[in-house]
Formats: C-alpha cells, sequence, structure tokens
C-alpha cells in the first residue's frame, strides 16, 4: 500500500477532532401546544370515567338480595337472551 500524501492522510484525521460551538446566541422563539376541543372533551370523559367505581353496588346488593330470596332464570330463556344479544 501507497500514501502519496500525508498532507491528505492528516487533514482527515483532523476532521475528527470536536469543535466547540457557538452557544452565546439565545433563540427568540418558544413551543407551544395547544390541545384541540375533542382532545379537551376525551380528557374530560377520562376523568369521569376513572372516577367513576367499577362495581356498581346498588346493582350487586339487588341482585344479591334476589338470589337469596330464590330467583332463578330458566335455561331456555338465558339462551334465549343470549341469542339475542348476539344476533345480527
Amino acid at each position: 500500500m501507497r500514501i502519496d500524501s500525508m498532507n491528505q492522510v492528516s487533514q482527515v484525521y483532523n476532521m475528527n477532532k470536536v469543535r466547540k460551538v457557538n452557544t452565546s446566541y439565545q433563540a427568540s422563539f418558544s413551543d407551544k401546544v395547544e390541545i384541540s376541543q375533542l382532545g379537551k372533551d376525551i380528557q374530560i370523559a377520562k376523568k369521569a370515567v376513572s372516577a367513576a367505581p367499577d362495581i356498581r353496588e346498588d346493582k350487586v346488593a339487588a341482585m344479591k338480595t334476589a338470589l337469596e330470596n330464590g330467583y332463578s332464570v330458566s335455561d331456555n330463556d338465558l339462551a334465549d337472551k343470549l341469542l339475542e344479544s348476539f344476533a345480527i
């Protein structure tokens, strides 16, 4: 291998040196974020859902009372309701 010019090689090595960047200037702009009305509505809905309880205690209590008093559903009625809910 022959190197014709050491000058070119030294220039390559000089390119890898870290150069200082002038950081004395200050930016004259600022970032700005605007949330659309739909985004605000979604935030309100998320807060309302997160504040709501996962279990509706009044419905659970009513069902427990009904079951304790002998409430039952026939198999055919249950199957009919399931078919109605999944029918297209």
